[in-house]
């Protein structure tokens, strides 16, 4: 006798899988990463991340814009700076007319009602490409972390809607908290990078930025005595969770895909909103695969997409925003 449940009865068309789908993706999902550059009228594709391009403040409001349209409510901004202007402090970060600061202002008048993230770590400042002061041959945690409660307040002062510190310094959080409490912003939110592991899939990012670490006599050659040792589970419950209590707002898992067991772990030990960044190595794969014909890029675009919101994730950050919201339309 054939068993009385037929599971496939639930899939015979498209209408009946989409009335049952247990997992589903919307505009409000996403955070759409944009690089800022100096200039007018530049739109300089980054070579690693075919599709994707720096931007200079005249087409930055144009992409806003067209986000908008989109449906797309919420942007993180980064920044690359000159050379110059690098130093081992992050002076630069803390200029309230630098190219972050203009950045916030220039989406906020192009499109007043989006949600404006920044990045805030020194490695687009630093003259060592790290994401902290260096000194006696390591990264120096209390120093860097107050010049980054600076660097947030600044971004709070220009208009900025969230701060995202993705430098995994201990105990950055509550410095940054209080400092925004202390000077009156109370509503600006907080997107915590808690659980950021030191991964190789980050180096188109730091192609496009120019925020790789250098090799130099007593500077570290790596992130690894920060960002988290990706053999490591129960720590990033940990990281979070002082994240929270520290005053962060949103977590985040970065990188995405080889991290969903994390992304599970903690949306099922907090009660704030879980982000995952889905970062630049992961995009290259897929364009790179694409191009060669080696997989269907739409496809595998959106099974990833689903992959990691049904682990946990409330909200992506993806370069691959408008292509998901374009496919799901």
């Amino acid at each position: 006798m054939f068993p009385l449940r037929r599971n496939r009865r639930l899939r015979t068309t498209e209408a009946m899988r989409a009335l049952v789908r247990e997992t589903t993706i919307s505009p409000n999902d996403f955070i759409v990463p944009l690089f800022v550059v100096e200039g007018k009228g530049v739109k300089d594709e980054i070579a690693s991340m075919p599709g994707y391009y720096r931007l200079s403040l005249d087409n930055l409001q144009k992409e806003v814009k067209e986000l908008w349209k989109l449906g797309l409510k919420s942007v993180l901004l980064f920044v690359k700076v000159d050379d110059k202007l690098k130093d081992n402090s992050g002076t630069e970060a803390l200029n309230p007319n630098g190219l972050m600061q203009r950045s916030i202002k220039a989406v906020k008048d192009a499109v007043p009602g989006m949600v404006v993230m920044t990045d805030v770590a020194l490695d687009p400042f630093s003259s060592f490409g790290h994401d902290g002061i260096v000194g006696g041959g390591k990264i120096v945690n209390d120093d860097t972390s107050a010049v980054l409660a600076e660097m947030a307040l600044s971004h709070a002062n220009a208009g900025a809607d969230v701060v995202a510190p993705s430098d995994m310094m201990d105990g950055r959080i509550f410095e940054m908290r209080t400092l925004l409490e202390d000077e009156g912003h109370h509503d600006i939110g907080i997107m915590s990078y808690s659980a950021k592991y030191a991964s190789a899939f980050y180096g188109p990012f730091r192609d496009a930025l120019d925020s790789a670490p250098v090799d130099l006599k007593d500077v570290p050659k790596d992130k690894k005595t920060y960002q988290m040792d990706y053999a490591n589970r129960e720590e990033a419950v940990k990281e979070t969770l002082m994240d929270i209590d520290e005053g962060a707002d949103i977590v985040m898992v970065k990188p995405g895909l080889c991290y969903l067991d994390i992304v599970r772990d903690i949306k099922n030990a907090v009660n704030v909103p879980v982000a995952v960044y889905q970062v630049s190595g992961e995009y290259a794969m897929i364009k790179a695969a694409a191009e060669r014909g080696w997989l269907d890029h739409d496809a595998v675009v959106l099974e990833q997409t689903f992959a990691i919101k049904r682990a946990g994730a409330d909200l992506i950050a993806s370069y691959f925003a408008k292509d998901v919201v374009k496919l799901i339309s």
